[in-house]
């Protein structure tokens, strides 16, 4: 029999058809997309004492941080900001997951981490001059425990894991925290690092925040199995949780930070979350999704489920509501006031510190660019 036959008989089965494990994991959540809280045994302990003050204040804390991206992406749009990364729709997968760090944890984020870095008592103006280019952060990562964003896509988990296996040979009694996105998990750093904090069993937990896009890519494109079942490669454990349900995220955090500290090693928390808005303020989802898919996920808002289950259980009246929304239009304003008082970007900084000696070709291109600029102002350039 020929070779050509036996491919006849036998036709070859395409990526897209193979059989994969099943796509359906358990998703832990405690408060449902209609705001009706559910019980889990193993996570219901780590929220189990929430008052309803601290109830509120999560309430809050995802408030004020959607108003303040809403501003600073109007001040993009303004011209005020080179770029904005909004966090619309995960609310509640970093104010969950930055709530449930202890002030001795040490959190490694990328760069639309904004809810954590409001947990974590970073001035949100602080974030808005690095994205219009008048500072490289704007904050001491020691004096919050938070380091600087990070542009270059996954290599925090590496400074975490590093960092981590750091604290335990110090034998501290803390934890760190490493965050990415469902994009950052294809990059070759991130498979390092859960590679080295198993090995090391470092006290790490590398929250993974699925938005289920990658820019335009979609994460059935880049990966056969769910992302939390990744660490069972590695050794360690992963949960998948709601990322939309402050409450799950809040506990399953909890619980992965407690594992860490008490030397049980890493863990993978998936926040399987959406990405409402576009990725960055210079990209156009309405090219790569549809509405319906967006409009499904509008309706699983973090926010206004956990209001429901806040006037469902009498925990907030119309008084505390009317009251942050008072508090979330000064912020607003705070911010806006601060960012304009803010001075324009160097231009010619891009040229500084290339070379530790200089060098003949940038000395050129810096020439050029302030002929550029000149041109401008004798009207060459309009």
């Amino acid at each position: 029999m020929t070779v050509e036959s036996t491919a006849a008989r036998k036709p070859r089965r395409s990526a897209g058809t193979k059989k994969s494990p099943s796509t359906k994991p358990e998703l832990v959540q405690l408060l449902t997309a209609e705001g009706k809280r559910v019980k889990n045994a193993e996570y219901d302990p780590y929220v189990a004492d929430i008052t309803p003050d601290e109830l509120r204040g999560l309430y809050r804390d995802m408030v004020l941080t959607r108003r303040f991206d809403a501003e600073a992406t109007s001040l993009q749009r303004q011209g005020e900001l080179g770029l904005w990364a909004s966090l619309l729709g995960q609310e509640a997968a970093q104010i969950g997951s930055g709530r449930a760090t202890r002030a001795d944890d040490y959190v490694f984020p990328t760069y639309r981490e904004h809810g954590v870095a409001w947990c974590r008592g970073v001035d949100p103006a602080n974030l808005l001059g690095m994205f219009r280019g008048v500072n490289n952060g704007g904050w001491d990562p020691n004096s919050n425990n938070f380091q600087l964003y990070t542009i270059v896509i996954g290599s925090q988990t590496l400074h975490a894991t590093g960092y981590a296996m750091g604290v335990a040979k110090d034998g501290a009694d803390s934890a760190v925290i490493a965050y990415f996105g469902d994009g950052a998990s294809s990059q070759g750093d991130v498979a390092e690092s859960f590679t080295f904090s198993a090995v090391y069993n470092a006290p790490v937990v590398f929250f993974c925040q699925n938005n289920q896009w990658a820019i335009s890519e979609p994460t059935e494109k880049q990966t056969r199995v769910p992302l939390y079942q990744r660490a069972q490669g590695y050794g360690f454990p992963g949960v998948r949780v709601d990322g939309n349900d402050v409450l799950a995220c809040l506990a399953v955090t909890k619980w992965a930070l407690e594992r860490a500290r008490s030397g049980e090693g890493p863990t993978l928390v998936e926040a399987y979350t959406y990405r409402m808005g576009a990725h960055t303020t210079s990209d156009d989802p309405t090219r790569y999704r549809g509405d319906e898919e967006r409009q499904s996920w509008e309706a699983k808002d973090p926010i206004a489920r956990l209001r429901v289950y806040l006037e469902a259980s009498n925990h907030a009246d119309e008084g505390f509501f009317a009251e942050l929304e008072a508090e979330s239009e000064a912020l607003g304003r705070r911010v806006r006031e601060a960012v304009r008082a803010m001075p324009d970007p160097d231009h010619f900084a891009i040229f500084e510190n290339v070379y530790a000696d200089g060098h003949a070709l940038v000395d050129e291109e810096r020439a050029q660019f302030a002929a550029y600029q000149a041109s401008f102002a004798d009207g060459e350039g309009a």
